[in-house]
């Protein structure tokens, strides 16, 4: 699903975000990276969506060579890549149904498939009786749900969750990495960049380890947040 190859990712003057990584994530797995801040965890979500090109190496996703993407391709590459983020980005003047069918609006799906979609989505992250309210009255981690039933219309290959929980209680964190674990059993490959050690220790899955942009552990199964 991955292969990111020897990529290093430069900020001027002189910040080195990420130095000769070399990754390969199958299809259905579900990965954690982790580290402190300023390890590179967030540089690799904006490099697999191409929000910003390598300087170095090269990235594949899903068989796609996206290292020299064509700006005119970037939507067609973003279309097969859910993302969730820590701040939620609803629109606040939307309603739930309406926040999601927005999402498929802008790609020029037709009327007629919008609202069976919707409703599928909604059903997956168990806010079905949410549909007609605003995010005003939903609680943050209701919020993160529709953010995630956002993620999924299109239904993506890769699922990329940056630090999802990061404005969530211990509780709803819970919540909310188990309908992580629910979207990958259902066959979507799951990335989450956390600094979360309780929801990596929880999950019992591949964890990927970085600091100050070099990779420092790869842990197949059952890994552990350990640093």
């Amino acid at each position: 699903m991955i292969k990111i190859v020897n990529v290093s990712k430069f900020y001027p003057p002189n910040t080195n975000a990420l130095c000769q990584v070399s990754l390969h994530i199958k299809p259905g797995e579900f990965v954690s990276i982790v580290g402190q801040s300023g390890a590179g965890k967030s540089t690799i979500i904006r490099l697999l969506t191409a929000e910003e090109a390598v300087d170095e190496g090269k990235i594949i996703v899903g068989g796609w060579d996206i290292t020299d993407i064509k700006p005119a391709e970037i939507p067609a590459l973003r279309r097969q890549i859910g993302v969730v983020f820590q701040d939620f980005k609803l629109l606040e003047k939307k309603t739930v149904a309406e926040n999601i069918s927005f999402a498929l609006e802008v790609v020029g799906t037709p009327h007629k498939q919008i609202s069976p979609i919707v409703h599928q989505v909604l059903k997956i992250v168990g806010l079905s009786n949410k549909i007609d309210c605003f995010p005003r009255q939903l609680s943050a981690g209701e919020a993160q749900r529709v953010v995630v039933a956002r993620a999924l219309v299109h239904r993506p290959r890769l699922l990329l969750a940056d630090e999802p929980t990061g404005n969530l209680d211990p509780i709803t964190t819970r919540d909310i990495v188990e309908l992580l674990a629910k979207i990958n059993e259902l066959g979507t490959t799951v990335l989450l960049v956390t600094h979360n050690r309780e929801i990596v220790n929880f999950l019992k899955k591949r964890v990927i380890t970085l600091n100050k942009g070099f990779v420092i552990g790869d842990q197949i199964d059952k890994g552990r947040y350990v640093i």
